[in-house]
């Protein structure tokens, strides 16, 4: 099933970044008002200027709450003024944005785009201009980006279609529902390549059975509530297992199976290892998350972007040793391919002791006694 080769990222990534987690929790700004590191003293930093535009805060914070300050710190480090952006879920401005860094002539420009088609154009304009760019967290389809730096998002896919499998797996004809994300984003397909290699086959062994699989425009959370919603009425108020693509849908599903007595009962994946996910993982309402370490993922993006910057391509392609396949564009990606890892219960101690999520986020009132017991503090 899987749409796209994928080399995973080697050793050579690994121990150039610090280890850390990821998350989508909530963010202090949520403004989209330029931010920009400090000029070194006596004016710009030496290295010049990269241009960073991130694409929303609505549906997920993690763009303000991570991505942008580790960006933001690692570009300075390295000697660079960083110019990050967001352009809040608006295609025009993701566009003057793009522009406007474009005009000001940027080193290199980092795009996670709103869309496929707005990251393409973006990307062809910057080459035209003759600025090399990164699709940072998204692949673009048809465009024309330099490199990608993403964690192996199948993967992804398919560590939420094992939790399900194995929370399921003594549950032989187990109804599923699968609430997929937004498809326009190429990610959302990639997560859906990666849940299908695994749980096809159990489908159509008759292990498990599908009883609908729906995506989310614009990984609408409300949306997503309300079509499952739709969806277990149709079913007449039956299911056993829940794929959500990520935390946020994942809420919303525990949101309906609540008022249906069901949470707790029904397994339901998830992705991002979010607050709010990781306290629905300590009360039993989720049963997984995916745990991507977003401080590897900007590292990784601004130690590329320097390199480019340098005009170093050789140090860039030794770099990006994985591929990611661009069918619409017909051509492989050169590529930083992180990995993912899947988040039970077990599991929510490492994501704190990483520091993306504080213990006081998740372990207040009557998950206190969960977290004693799995030695979060």
């Amino acid at each position: 099933m899987r749409s796209r080769t994928l080399t995973l990222l080697a050793a050579t990534v690994g121990a150039g970044l610090v280890l850390s987690a990821c998350g989508a929790n909530t963010a202090d700004s949520g403004s989209g008002n330029s931010s920009q590191s400090a000029p070194a003293p006596g004016g710009a930093a030496a290295g010049g200027k990269v241009g960073v535009i991130l694409p929303e805060t609505a549906t997920s914070a993690r763009w303000e709450a991570f991505d942008k300050p580790f960006l933001t710190k690692a570009l300075k480090d390295a000697g660079f003024d960083a110019d990050v952006q967001n352009a809040q879920g608006d295609v025009q401005k993701f566009t003057t944005l793009a522009d406007g860094m474009i005009a000001q002539n940027v080193k290199v420009l980092i795009i996670a785009a709103i869309n496929g088609e707005v990251g393409a154009a973006v990307a062809r304009k910057a080459q035209a201009a003759g600025i090399p760019t990164i699709d940072y967290d998204r692949l673009n389809l048809g465009g024309s980006s330099d490199y990608y730096v993403s964690f192996d998002n199948e993967k992804v896919g398919q560590l939420q279609g094992q939790g399900l499998a194995d929370a399921l797996k003594d549950k032989k004809g187990a109804e599923v529902v699968m609430i997929e994300g937004a498809p326009t984003d190429n990610n959302a397909t990639l997560f859906a390549n990666g849940q299908k290699s695994v749980l096809q086959p159990k489908f159509a062994a008759g292990d498990l059975k599908l009883v609908r699989e729906q995506a989310i425009d614009n990984w609408d959370n409300q949306k997503g509530g309300q079509t499952f919603e739709q969806i277990l009425t149709d079913n007449k108020g039956k299911v056993d297992g829940v794929v959500a693509a990520n935390d946020g849908l994942a809420g919303a599903v525990i949101t309906v199976l609540k008022k249906n007595g069901l949470n707790g009962k029904v397994p339901v994946t998830g992705q991002d290892a979010t607050a709010d996910g990781l306290m629905a993982i300590l009360r039993g309402d989720q049963y997984m998350t995916v745990f991507k370490p977003i401080k590897e993922e900007a590292e990784a993006a601004a130690k590329l972007a320097v390199l480019l910057a340098k005009g170093d391509k050789a140090g860039a392609d030794a770099l990006a040793t994985g591929k990611a396949k661009d069918p619409k564009g017909n051509r492989e990606v050169k590529s930083v391919l992180l990995e993912p890892k899947l988040t039970t219960k077990e599991g929510v101690k490492e994501v704190v002791t990483q520091g993306y999520v504080k213990a006081a986020e998740i372990c207040g009132g009557d998950l206190a006694a969960a977290c004693t017991q799995l030695g979060i503090s």
